[in-house]
C-alpha cells in the first residue's frame, strides 16, 4: 500500500474523479477510494483530507480536465451557432458513448446528489460556490458563441443572446441527467435540434 510520499496526488485524484463520477458520492465510501487509488487512508487523508474535502478536490479536476476546455472551445469557435450545435453534438457523443457513456456530468451529477437520493452537498458552501462557478463558465460560453451568432446575423429576431444562452445551459444540464439515466442519444439529439431551431435566423435554417 502506497504511503503520502510514494504516490502520485494527482493520478490519485483522477481515480477519484472517474470513482464519484461513476458511482455517485453517496454511494462510494472511502475504502472504496482506498480499494480503487492503491493508497492508504492515512495517507489520502493527509494529501487532501476527509472525504468531503476529497470529492471537493475532485470536482475542481473535472472542471479543469473536462469542463472548462469543452467551453473555452465553444466560446473561441467562433461560427456561432454551427459552435453551439457541435457543442452539443460532442456533449450527447460524450455522454452516451465511450468510456464515460452514461455516468453524466460529475457537476450536474453534485447538483442533484445523482444516486444518492438526496442533496448533501447543500451543507458544503465550497461545493456550492463551485456548482455556481460551473454554470456561470457555461453560461458564458454560450453567450459568447450567440453573440458571435448574432454578428453573422444567425440569429432570429428578437432573440436576446443572453437571455438563450441560460435557457441552453439548462438543456445542457437537462442532457447530462437524461443520458445518465439511460435516454437514446437519437432522442436527445432531437430535442436538442428542436431547442436550437427557433433560435435561427429563416436564411440561417437548414
Amino acid at each position: 500500500m502506497a504511503d503520502v510520499k510514494h504516490f502520485d496526488p494527482d493520478a490519485a485524484l483522477d481515480t477519484v474523479v472517474r470513482l464519484f463520477w461513476q458511482r455517485g458520492v453517496a454511494s462510494t465510501g472511502v475504502q472504496d477510494v482506498v480499494t480503487a487509488t492503491g493508497v492508504n487512508r492515512s495517507s489520502l487523508y493527509a494529501t487532501f483530507g476527509d472525504k468531503q474535502a476529497l470529492y471537493r478536490a475532485a470536482l475542481l479536476r473535472y472542471t479543469e480536465l473536462h469542463s472548462r476546455p469543452a467551453f473555452r472551445h465553444l466560446a473561441e469557435d467562433g461560427r456561432g451557432l454551427p459552435a453551439v450545435a457541435a457543442f452539443f453534438d460532442g456533449l450527447i457523443a460524450a455522454r452516451c458513448s465511450g468510456p464515460y457513456a452514461r455516468w453524466g456530468c460529475l457537476i450536474a451529477n453534485a447538483h442533484v446528489g445523482a444516486g444518492t437520493g438526496g442533496n448533501p452537498e447543500d451543507g458544503d458552501p465550497e461545493v456550492r460556490t463551485l456548482l455556481d462557478a460551473h454554470h456561470e463558465w457555461l453560461r458564458e460560453a454560450l453567450r459568447t458563441a450567440l453573440l458571435g451568432a448574432a454578428e453573422r446575423g444567425q440569429l432570429a429576431p428578437g432573440v436576446d443572446p443572453a437571455s438563450a444562452a441560460g435557457v441552453l445551459a439548462l438543456l445542457a444540464y437537462g442532457v447530462n441527467l437524461r443520458s445518465r439515466a439511460g435516454a437514446d442519444a437519437a432522442a436527445l439529439t432531437d430535442s436538442v435540434r428542436a431547442a436550437l431551431a427557433p433560435l435561427a435566423a429563416p436564411a440561417a435554417r437548414s
